[in-house]
């Protein structure tokens, strides 16, 4: 009974430690490039909103400051990352897509 216990325990410990790199394997072959994908979408039409909205700050007024004003609160935590982003040097190669 005792040997029974102890291999049903080393069984239920070689599950455990498969099981992490088996969820991580499974999500690399199905979701890892839509969630990429997602990502960088997300990141473009972020842009796109802040640059909407807060384009004034680059010389671009779109809306009027009145409502600008009302999304700061929500924009503040994108908006380094935005300007970054604006200023940042691009070349070809990021205009050709990773997945080549």
């Amino acid at each position: 009974m005792k040997d029974l216990k102890d291999w049903l325990q080393s069984i239920g410990r070689m599950v455990g430690e498969w099981e992490r790199p088996l969820k991580e394997f499974l999500y690399g072959m199905t979701v890892h490039e839509l969630v990429v994908e997602i990502r960088k979408e997300r990141g473009y039409l972020e842009g796109l909103f802040i640059l909407a909205v807060f384009g004034d700050l680059i010389g671009l007024p779109l809306f009027p400051p009145y409502y600008s004003m009302r999304f700061l609160p929500y924009v503040v935590p994108a908006l380094d990352r935005w300007k970054r982003s604006l200023m940042r040097e691009r070349d070809l190669t990021d205009l050709v897509s990773q997945d080549l």
